[in-house]
């Protein structure tokens, strides 16, 4: 019985037909367009951040060499759905095969969890920075930095692996057709002949223990940072320390928010909220934060800002010379 639950070989389709946005199908040339412009943003805007912290010395400390991981993680995340729901969207062209489909399920699982963890790890590099700052050499050694992006990542492949092979090994022996514009693991899940409700469990459980971990820790490290912050004699440290600080809180709003309401909306609300505005939901919760992170830290961050504009303006330089 087992078995025959969890043999794919014969019943799965060869392809999933994707939607795109249920209900929405007159504002698809709108979509493509939106999400072309915040994919391109998403792209450019990381691999600038990338490019920057990557050539500059000076930009080598643990926050930048997170962030530059962080931007790397959003590039994943993006381009994990961005193509494609592009394509369903403008062309029509909506068609994936069983592997692509589930490859693309395992990628954007695994880079929202390796986000976490990494929102995690930064929220502590600002904790030892601002509240033990005579150690924060000492502590954050590029050992521990190693280890830390190490166990993030392991953490993110044990956890999201079973999801996928739980639900890839399922019989998918009826409508190949996925109300959604990728393959979301809830909207996949219900498409299956057999019980969905073993990895549909795990995928809450799992996600509720990483997400609300890593949300504990962070605002217990943020806790103590405002308690240090305001404890500051300088009204100019104070500003400095909250102007960082507050850029990582908005990232951090960006990505779990939308993200925990997604999930819950699809376990708890899905008969009360349309499915047209669920499927939105999912659908900016992966292209908005890797969309407005770069912007984000481009605008918060002096160093990143000041490197950036350099940057720029030689690349500018450059091709004005070689046009002359």
């Amino acid at each position: 019985m087992v078995g025959s639950l969890y043999n794919h070989t014969v019943a799965s389709p060869a392809t999933f037909v994707l939607v795109g946005i249920p209900g929405l199908q007159s504002s698809y040339l709108w979509l493509a367009v939106s999400l072309s412009a915040m994919y391109s943003v998403a792209l450019l805007g990381n691999t600038l951040i990338i490019t920057v912290i990557c050539m500059d010395s000076m930009l080598q400390e643990p926050m930048y060499c997170f962030l530059c991981v962080l931007a790397a993680v959003d590039i994943v995340m993006a381009s994990s759905v961005g193509p494609k729901m592009v394509s369903v969207f403008c062309s029509g062209d909506s068609s994936l095969s069983f592997s692509a489909c589930f490859t693309q399920m395992y990628f954007v699982h695994a880079a929202t969890a390796v986000e976490t963890g990494l929102l995690l790890a930064m929220a502590f590099d600002r904790y030892v920075a601002i509240c033990q700052p005579l150690h924060y050499k000492r502590i954050l050694t590029p050992p521990v930095m190693l280890g830390m992006s190490v166990a993030i990542t392991i953490r993110a492949v044990v956890s999201m692996t079973p999801l996928s092979w739980m639900l890839s090994h399922l019989p998918f022996c009826g409508s190949n057709v996925v109300p959604h514009s990728y393959c979301e693991h809830m909207a996949v899940a219900k498409l299956a002949c057999a019980d969905p409700m073993p990895s549909s469990l795990y995928s809450l459980i799992c996600s509720s223990i990483i997400v609300g971990a890593d949300v504990t820790f962070i605002a217990a490290s943020y806790v103590l940072i405002l308690r240090a912050v305001f404890g500051l004699s300088s009204t100019n440290a104070q500003r400095k320390a909250l102007s960082t600080c507050g850029s990582h809180m908005g990232v951090m709003c960006l990505f779990y928010l939308p993200g925990m309401a997604s999930i819950y909306i699809a376990w708890l609300g899905q008969d009360t909220v349309p499915l047209h505005m669920q499927v939105l939901l999912a659908d900016l919760y992966l292209v908005i934060p890797p969309t407005l992170n770069p912007i984000i830290y481009g605008i918060r961050t002096k160093e990143i800002r000041e490197r950036t504009q350099r940057l720029l303006t030689c690349f500018v330089f450059d091709l004005g010379r070689q046009g002359s």
